[in-house]
């Protein structure tokens, strides 16, 4: 008899505590733009996709935490993986797909879901706002909508989905400081101001604030370039009374190693 037979021999599940569900959601973020004048670049805003609990489930029974506002997500079936059931889930109840999602923590604490112990793997993603256009509520989604962060603040949140969603914006700040993420809120040729404008949807830096700063800085940043034609550079005055010098996006990829600091 070999040793895992043996000490499967001794083992009995009934002395560890099971999960009384494991579930999976996620956290989907977009930039959305709004015209705010001429000469001004659109105003841009982080938001995010929330669905309203049904009232009942496909049962016609009351549906915990009904009418409260939640991450999309679900159960997840025995043949699935958490990442697979999120992707399953996000399409089943918004009809959102091809949506790129990261992993980004596991929520177990007992008492977060008054159904028992219910412990959740936890995804986000930051999507183009044409991805979540064609959102439509379905499934245990009564209504899928998109809020603002000060939105967020004024709503009836699901279980722990505030905290849940906390975190991932520390996530997506992250991304957005550390790789090149807002090339995907942005025309392949764009002014420093449009770029400013999806920095600042996320980030709260300082010098990406204050117009001298930013403006002084930016055109050194490694991963842009300014655009050439005809070897003169090429503006515009779409966005400024005066023709603005426009940028593109270059071949550069941001590393950041923790063995590159000096101490």
């Amino acid at each position: 008899m070999s040793s895992n037979e043996e000490a499967l021999k001794h083992y009995d599940s009934n002395l560890y505590r099971t999960p009384d569900g494991y579930t999976s959601d996620i956290a989907v973020f977009t930039i959305i733009s709004e015209e705010v004048g001429p000469h001004k670049p659109p105003k841009k805003t982080l938001k995010l996709m929330l669905i309203k609990r049904a009232l009942k489930n496909s049962e016609g029974h009351p549906n915990i935490e009904g009418g409260k506002w939640a991450l999309p997500g679900g159960f997840i079936q025995p043949e699935e993986t958490a990442f697979e059931a999120a992707v399953r889930e996000l399409e089943e109840e918004t009809g959102v797909t091809g949506v790129k999602i990261k992993h980004f923590g596991v929520y177990d604490k007992l008492g977060r879901d008054r159904r028992g112990w219910i412990i959740s793997n936890v995804h986000y993603a930051i999507v183009p706002e044409s991805v979540v256009e064609k959102r439509k509520a379905a499934d245990d989604a009564s209504e899928v909508e998109l809020f603002d962060m000060d939105e967020l603040k004024h709503l009836e949140l699901a279980f722990d989905h505030a905290k849940i969603i906390d975190d991932a914006i520390w996530f997506i700040k992250k991304d957005m400081s550390l790789t090149t993420l807002a090339k995907n809120f942005l025309p392949k040729e764009f002014v420093l101001s449009e770029l400013q404008g999806v920095l600042l949807t996320v980030l709260d830096e300082p010098w990406i604030k204050l117009d001298a700063q930013f403006f002084r800085k930016a055109p050194s940043l490694p991963f842009i370039e300014k655009v050439v034609y005809n070897g003169e550079p090429k503006k515009t005055n779409k966005w400024s009374k005066g023709n603005a010098q426009l940028y593109t996006f270059n071949e550069y990829e941001p590393f950041v190693s923790i063995y590159s600091a000096k101490y």
